[in-house]
């Protein structure tokens, strides 16, 4: 009895990695093709309205996932207020973007880590500065872009929530692309079209919206090994069309992120 209860949970693990790992494999294709309509074919910011909607460990994930294309990926921790990459990848934070923005260190290996994943770097946050905001849409901040532009396929940068505070609006002055990342049950219709109204109004491109902590039953893929379910209704947000104003048709999607660490399981 106890080896089918086991067998059983195994099972279910492996169903439900399969389900993340095809989430993000849907999230990066739609991604590819919203970055090639791009000016910046290669930076995007991911927030969210409120803390606590997936927004970081929804950010390693991606950044993971694109890595397995065999791209050059670079992880930038952008919360210098609330830095989480550094613990996700299990890395010290000494050291990393506050001080190179504010000229305390320079660009070198000492600041990046490398390969924390195959093909992937991070740039952690670094010691929390005063003045975050200013640090994000400064000239060193533009000079720090234009340079690992050139050293990568693509740079995603973890940004704070745009509902509680402005550092990732400071940014888009830099790198227009944002991904938003919103929690099923928690954030509400109207703090997605709040933050919408606020990214566009600085002039930020919304990519599309990735929705986290959605259960099985209601997920794309539906129910038990992968069988379609129902697409196009998100819950309590309501149906799908409601968004078609603030994302274009297949750039959202559902994800089941319960889990605590970066998945990096399939290619």
């Amino acid at each position: 009895m106890s080896n089918n209860k086991s067998n059983a949970a195994t099972e279910e693990e492996r169903t439900a990695n399969f389900y993340i790992t095809e989430s993000y494999k849907t999230i990066r294709t739609n991604l590819q093709f919203a970055l090639s309509a791009t000016e910046d074919k290669k930076v995007t910011i991911v927030t969210s309205y409120e803390p606590n909607a997936g927004k970081s460990i929804t950010t390693a994930n991606v950044a993971i996932t694109m890595a397995q294309t065999g791209a050059h990926v670079l992880l930038i921790d952008g919360d210098m207020r609330n830095a989480s990459q550094h613990k996700i990848f299990s890395v010290t934070n000494t050291n990393g973007l506050s001080k190179l923005l504010s000229g305390l260190s320079k660009p070198d290996d000492t600041s990046f880590f490398r390969n924390v994943r195959a093909n992937l770097d991070l740039l952690p946050a670094g010691p929390t500065p005063p003045n975050p905001s200013e640090l994000l849409c400064s000239k060193n901040m533009k000079k720090l872009l234009d340079a690992l532009r050139e050293a990568y396929d693509y740079i995603f940068i973890d940004c704070p929530p745009v509902g509680v505070i402005s550092d990732a609006l400071s940014l888009l002055s830099n790198a227009p692309n944002v991904m938003m990342v919103v929690r099923q049950r928690q954030t509400r219709h109207d703090d997605i079209k709040r933050s919408v109204e606020k990214i566009r109004g600085v002039g930020g491109k919304l990519l599309g919206v990735v929705i986290t902590d959605v259960s099985d039953s209601n997920s794309l893929f539906g129910g038990k090994y992968g069988k379609y379910g129902k697409y196009g209704k998100y819950g309590k947000y309501g149906k799908y069309d409601k968004y078609s104003a603030y994302t274009k048709s297949g750039e959202m999607h559902y994800i089941n992120n319960n889990s605590g660490n970066a998945q990096s399981e399939g290619k």
